[in-house]
């Protein structure tokens, strides 16, 4: 997290809204030869108090769940490099504009018989953003298949304790210099949802 405290101006339950918008992250949990790191899809309750994620059961971070451990998952939004040329004013240096959101709590294993809903739940989240679509089920697997493929992968729940988020989009700047970086930033941007980030970054408070 950056530590300016100007771009850490949302509240919790934004950058959790974020978070569960994007359904998709980082976890991280320490082990005694460093970090261990996962790409993961997830869901967050509707109360913000759990996240429920599933993982490979050959996956080096279920061997330290033999007991809840202390987690974080970090979740990337639109970001972009900022040449000090998009200001439009002088003596400003090279940059990187992005929202970031981190949350913290305590992983642990659930029981086998819940991963199904888990599961369920997941691919529903996703399915609905596809409509017209009509939505993929898991009772469109043959009988069987479902639960052989479930027998490789774990049903995991984080208790959430912290949430924060980095949306660094310029607020530091006078709005005319912000706005100006934000349309290059569309034009020209160098990441990922550039035109995002520069909507993003035109609707943010201009710091004098």
């Amino acid at each position: 997290m950056h530590p300016n405290p100007v771009f850490h101006t949302q509240e919790a339950a934004q950058n959790l809204a974020y978070a569960r918008a994007r359904a998709f992250g980082i976890l991280a949990v320490n082990a005694d030869d460093g970090p261990l790191l996962s790409h993961i899809p997830f869901l967050v309750d509707e109360d913000g108090k759990s996240i429920w994620l599933h993982l490979v059961r050959s996956n080096p971070i279920v061997r330290q769940l033999q007991e809840p451990r202390h987690a974080r998952i970090a979740v990337s939004g639109p970001d972009s490099y900022v040449s000090p040329d998009w200001y439009g004013v002088h003596d400003q240096v090279p940059t990187w504009n992005y929202i970031a959101v981190h949350v913290t709590g305590m992983l642990e294993l659930r029981p086998q018989a819940e991963l199904h809903g888990i599961l369920d739940r997941q691919s529903a989240l996703f399915e609905d953003r596809l409509a017209p679509k009509a939505p993929w089920t898991s009772d469109k697997m043959s009988e069987g298949v479902m639960d052989r493929m479930m027998r490789a992968i774990v049903p995991c729940r984080m208790i959430v304790a912290g949430v924060d988020g980095t949306w660094k989009l310029n607020q530091n700047k006078p709005d005319p210099v912000r706005e100006s970086a934000a349309e290059h930033v569309e034009a020209y941007g160098l990441g990922t949802d550039v035109r995002v980030l520069a909507a993003l970054m035109r609707g943010a408070d201009g710091q004098q």
